[in-house]
């Protein structure tokens, strides 16, 4: 959990709850960056350039138009950022007309990397950003797209602190809406004690909160997957590297829609880390949220695994 700050501090956002203790402020990158072709790009630029946003991104003198009313928030994943997530999908959304918004949510003090705190304060984080966005824009309601554990968390936000009225459309992208038992290691670990402590400290608070049946899932699916007034809709791959049952990404209720890429596009296999990256995601993401005026996505084949050395080069450098 990110270090408790001395005293709590108190402050009211449009969910109408006040921060916890330990709540630390998002940063919000503004140095307009290069779009780049996958993860790894994305993470090389930042070390040199450590306050990167994907290019028009976090303009908060944009104005929404007529034809897109709602400005968009995208949330980044485990051990990410706003750069390392959406450096292609961002630019894509403002170059269609959209205002685009993204924090780097979830580090702690001084981090380059965030999404690795504990889910229930990023979420806080998340609101506070959230009437941030609002107030900028004058726009009554956003349009949500969260990446990972991006998808958990904005829907904490919608679901358990009361988000709901400021929200038209959300999207969840590889969302592990059940959690997942991560190559089966993570209900072993669940009855070993002592060792999801351990993997707190070597991995993060935030990835031991995804796993399938831990006390943050339950809580997060208690009462139903969704609330009313808000449009569901979940992209996953059947080759999710992380979520696996496959059937943990769907969100179940009335209301969703649930996509999978490999209806759609049968030879597009991308799986996890690749999800941010891949033009027809992103081609897919434009159709939820513009569906008048989105062009028909364009499938072409991606190979099974690709982006998984990217990520796991970018982690270790």
């Amino acid at each position: 959990m990110v270090a408790a700050l001395a005293g709590s501090v108190l402050l009211g956002t449009a969910a109408g709850t006040a921060q916890p203790a330990g709540y630390l402020p998002p940063v919000v990158p503004t140095e307009w960056a290069p779009p780049q072709a996958d993860h790894l790009g994305a993470v090389l630029y930042m070390k040199d350039h450590p306050g990167a946003a994907p290019r028009g991104v976090n303009d908060f003198g944009c104005i929404p138009d007529a034809a897109h009313p709602r400005p968009v928030i995208l949330a980044h994943g485990t051990d990410a950022s706003a750069y390392t997530d959406w450096s292609a999908i961002g630019p894509r959304l403002v170059d269609e007309g959209f205002c685009v918004f993204a924090l780097d949510y979830g580090g702690k003090p001084g981090a380059t990397s965030f999404g690795t705190e504990d889910i229930v304060l990023s979420a806080h984080q998340f609101a506070a950003f959230v009437d941030r966005v609002q107030a900028a824009t004058r726009a009554p309601r956003v349009d949500l797209v969260g990446f990972s554990q991006g998808a958990n968390m904005t829907r904490y936000y919608i679901n358990k602190l009361g988000g709901a009225p400021a929200v038209g459309t959300w999207v969840g992208l590889a969302s592990p809406t059940y959690g997942g038992v991560m190559y089966g290691l993570a209900p072993v670990a669940q009855q070993i004690p002592g060792a999801l402590t351990v993997a707190e400290k070597t991995i993060s608070v935030a990835a031991v909160q995804q796993a399938q049946g831990s006390p943050f899932m339950l809580e997060l699916n208690a009462g139903g997957d969704t609330v009313p007034g808000v449009r569901y809709v979940t992209v996953g791959s059947r080759v999710d590297e992380m979520i696996q049952p496959f059937g943990n990404i769907a969100l179940r209720g009335q209301g969703v829609e649930n996509i999978v890429i490999q209806d759609r596009c049968p030879e597009d296999l991308t799986g996890h880390f690749h999800m941010v990256y891949d033009p027809f995601v992103a081609q897919l993401v434009l159709e939820v949220l513009d569906p008048d005026r989105a062009p028909a996505p364009v499938c072409l084949p991606v190979a099974l695994g690709t982006g998984i050395p990217q990520v796991i080069i970018g982690g270790n450098i």
